[in-house]
């Protein structure tokens, strides 16, 4: 049969070394411990006939693009490349344009659908505001355990120092991290010694925790096909779950479209009146500068505005605040009809 081993950082080379040594017909790496065994003289790709790249952007996301090119000039130009990525932005594209020879491109249908047992709902607050929300939801007592996604690494990083200062135990997972600093951090959030973890999409890829409660999109993601990944990670093995998002008034367009790939209305819930002010000041600065500093009239009866926290109410609320009405009103924290309240003008005499 085939001899296959993996080798990977983190722990120690010498019996990888001892193991690669004896020959292997199948080797499975990370980047970053390839090139240390490469630099080390323990292994030879001179007879490397096929060379897998698996979960590209993650590689990209964990800054090992520059480790892959050099893996990639050690093993014979003829040979067969297959790269496999769930994402495919600009920078891959400029690698798989380097590495692959009139590639065929096999693309699967996007996922659309979401698993039943989660209960779905949005928040619309203003991007400012939505730390605050969010340290309202992790009191509320309701949120055992909760993943919270943020769109960027750096953003990981500021989020969690702003929860550790709050006294909430959370923890970021992201490219940035060594392998032994993520592993950590899953261990103890396993473990129940963490309670938030949050994290990129990349880099949340393969956390698979029992009895996470809550999925929370701290911000949306740039592609609604990540929405039904991320939320995907709650409500497992038939239990129920909650995934609860913070959505900005620049963020609208990408909730209309993962509203669309699921097809399914993302249940309202009415922000605390404090950050819906604030809120409803960001999105009027929002109008003003798609229009070029023209605000948009408004139109009564507005947007659809049902309410619920899904089936059984069980969608986390911070303290103060209620659930939406379930009469058409406006997605914006305005009065029910639609039409902001007018104070009648007082007659000089």
């Amino acid at each position: 049969g085939l001899r296959a081993t993996v080798v990977y950082g983190g722990v120690s080379k010498r019996p990888q070394a001892q193991t690669l040594r004896r020959g292997v017909d199948v080797l499975v790496a990370t980047p970053g411990r390839l090139l240390d065994l490469l630099n080390d003289g323990v292994l030879d790709l001179g007879a490397v006939r096929f060379f897998v790249l698996d979960e590209a952007d993650r590689m990209l996301d964990m800054g090992f693009v520059h480790d892959v090119r050099r893996i990639a000039r050690a093993v014979p130009e003829r040979r067969q490349t297959m790269l496999f990525s769930a994402t495919m932005p600009r920078e891959i594209e400029s690698l798989a344009n380097r590495l692959l020879h009139e590639p065929v491109r096999l693309a699967v249908d996007p996922v659309s659908s979401t698993v039943e047992p989660i209960e779905q709902s949005v928040y619309f607050v203003g991007s400012r505001q939505k730390t605050d929300l969010l340290k309202g939801l992790l009191a509320g007592g309701e949120v055992d355990r909760a993943l919270v996604f943020t769109r960027t690494k750096h953003g990981a990083n500021r989020l969690a120092q702003k929860l550790g200062r709050a006294r909430i135990e959370t923890a970021a997972i992201h490219g940035n991290k060594s392998q032994s600093a993520r592993q950590s951090a899953l261990r103890r959030f396993k473990e129940g010694r963490t309670r938030v973890v949050v994290a990129t999409d990349v880099a949340a890829r393969g956390i698979d925790v029992k009895g996470l409660s809550h999925v929370i999109n701290f911000d949306l993601p740039n592609e609604p096909e990540a929405y039904v990944h991320r939320i995907g990670r709650t409500g497992r093995a038939g239990e129920s779950g909650v995934a609860i998002s913070l959505c900005s008034p620049e963020e609208r367009g990408h909730l209309a479209a993962i509203e669309r790939l699921t097809r399914r209305r993302l249940d309202r819930i009415e922000t605390p009146e404090g950050l819906a002010s604030e809120s409803a000041r960001e999105e009027r600065g929002a109008n003003r500068a798609r229009s070029g500093g023209q605000a948009h009239p408004r139109h009564k009866g507005g947007r659809d505005r049902s309410g619920g926290a899904g089936r059984n109410g069980r969608g986390a609320r911070p303290k103060g605040a209620a659930r939406a009405s379930s009469t058409s009103g406006s997605d914006d924290p305005r009065p029910r009809n639609g039409r902001p309240s007018r104070r009648r003008p007082t007659r000089r005499r």
